[in-house]
């Protein structure tokens, strides 16, 4: 896991900008210890993961399979990490023009949290993890700021749903335990990726019900939606959904 760091003279820099920026790094210093502390929980709390089915891993040819219970819940998280890391990573390595450089601080931040969480999966998995998926992202315009944005709005507003629908799915409070705990970074993401696209709507009706409570997506929604972006063969036969 890269540690995320901040370099002195870019702190000074900001400091120096007006209170814009110092929101703008108190905003960024919420995003950078979020993502720390349900790193430590998840390694914690996902350690004791055991196999709970011994099939080959592409299941006969029907596609790299989940499992069952838990661990297809747990496989499922992992796959939608590994599709937020695929993004932020290349948006990283190519920025698009004009891309500040507070901007690109925040999206070096979210892009390490998703590996953080992409790698705690897998080693917490074990011998259940599925593989690494291959993604398809050549729908996303990576030089346009504005395809960006509303590509990673698409996807953490997707991701808190996805924890959100699958919490009362998990039976080990362990493991619902570390997912209340990623879900809270994953909706930091989203409402300042929604931020700095329409000031003011990170909490708008679109994510937030009448109830005051965020919108919850079950597990066959979120792989619909999230199916034009994955390139490899899933078996999802027995992952629990409704």
């Amino acid at each position: 896991m890269e540690k995320i760091t901040t370099p002195h003279n870019e702190v000074s820099q900001l400091i120096s900008n007006g209170e814009h920026e110092k929101k703008d790094l108190r905003r960024r210093d919420f995003l950078k210890f979020a993502g720390a502390s349900a790193a430590s929980l998840a390694i914690l709390g996902l350690s004791s993961c055991k196999k709970d089915h011994d099939d080959d891993i592409d299941n006969g040819g029907k596609g790299l399979y989940f499992g069952s219970g838990d661990i297809a819940i747990l496989n499922y998280a992992y796959a939608l990490e590994q599709l937020e890391a695929a993004f932020y990573i290349q948006l990283v390595n190519n920025p698009y023009s004009g891309m500040t450089d507070m901007e690109k601080a925040f999206f070096t931040d979210i892009r390490d949290h998703e590996i953080a969480h992409r790698e705690f999966f897998k080693v917490a998995l074990g011998g259940k993890a599925i593989s690494s998926l291959e993604f398809n992202l050549s729908g996303v315009n990576f030089s346009s700021r504005a395809n960006v944005l509303a590509t990673a709005k698409t996807f953490e507003d997707l991701g808190v749903s996805a924890y959100n629908g699958a919490g009362w799915l998990i039976k080990d409070p362990n493991y619902l335990l570390v997912a209340g705990k990623i879900v809270s970074v994953e909706a930091r993401h989203a409402a300042w990726v929604r931020d700095i696209i329409d000031n003011g709507s990170f909490a708008n009706q679109e994510v937030v019900d009448s109830n005051g409570l965020d919108i919850a997506k079950s597990p066959s929604v979120v792989l619909s939606a999230a199916a034009p972006f994955i390139k490899s063969k899933i078996d999802v036969s027995d992952l629990p959904t409704y």
